[in-house]
């Protein structure tokens, strides 16, 4: 199987993406679309900015490489309703089926990042969008002490074996410079390609930070591979006593709950 395919079937990140879609909406939200509109959402998980894309009336595909998140997705998008939503399954570095410009706007929330081949999958952003149209990508960035995902990504690999030869951290997508090189080779011109940094919150009113670490552990596959890991080596505590150390400092929550804002590098890409 497919590595990529392999780490985001392993758990189930809709109880992650659950605390999660406070933010997804607000972000849809500032992007001020006009219907009518044809997005897509790649890298989507179960629908946290496709579904709200699709309530504001666009008419929005969603790709994943995850076949379990694909069909969580199409039952939320059945169970609200939204006939103009529909997922499928699809690798961000080959979106085959796709036609060419077939998109107003083409967004990947903390999803294409992950895919192993970035100019690939900025080639394949740029393909699909239509002259005109925009690219908006959320990732996350590398060693900001602001950004609990990021923190928490950076953990985690200390606790796993080295990355094979030719690995390209995904992390390298929240460098500027990076961005700008992989969608230049794409076609597009620096002076179309904005980056300010945005903040993605985590908010669960009912979940403590060491829940929400849980879910991470049992259900996130990066985190479940580094426990994995250090099962192995007899170093889950320390790993568990560090993640739940990150948590509990980026939380504002008072009085029970979690609330932790993550900074992240937003793009914005004109075609």
């Amino acid at each position: 199987m497919n590595p990529n395919k392999a780490l985001w079937e392993k758990g189930d990140f809709t109880q992650v993406a659950s605390i999660m879609r406070q933010s997804g909406e607000a972000l849809v939200k500032s992007l001020a679309i006009t219907p009518p509109l044809r997005a897509l959402d790649l890298g989507c998980g179960d629908g946290t900015t496709a579904l709200p894309l699709a309530q504001l009336g666009a008419e929005v595909v969603g790709i994943d490489i995850a076949r379990n998140l694909v069909d969580a997705g199409n039952l939320r998008a059945a169970a609200a309703g939204l006939r103009q939503l529909r997922f499928r399954e699809g690798d961000a570095c080959d979106l085959q089926g796709i036609d060419d410009h077939s998109f107003d706007l083409t967004m990947s929330i903390f999803g294409a990042m992950f895919a192993p081949k970035p100019f690939d999958v900025a080639r394949e952003m740029v393909r699909v969008t239509k002259p005109g149209g925009r690219i908006v990508m959320g990732n996350w960035i590398p060693n900001d002490p602001t950004s609990f995902v990021s923190q928490l990504l950076k953990i985690s690999s200390s606790f796993v074996p080295p990355p094979p030869e030719g690995f390209v951290s995904p992390m390298t997508w929240g460098v500027d410079a990076h961005v700008v090189e992989r969608f230049g080779r794409a076609g597009v011109a620096k002076e179309n390609i904005s980056m300010v940094r945005d903040t993605f919150s985590f908010v669960s009113p009912d979940k403590s930070p060491a829940q929400v670490v849980d879910s991470f552990r049992r259900f996130y596959g990066p985190t479940m591979n580094a426990f994995e890991a250090a099962d192995k080596s007899g170093t889950a505590d320390k790993l568990h006593s560090q993640l739940l150390e990150l948590a509990e400092a980026q939380n504002t929550k008072q009085g029970g709950g979690t609330s932790i804002s993550a900074t992240f590098l937003r793009v914005t890409v004109r075609t």
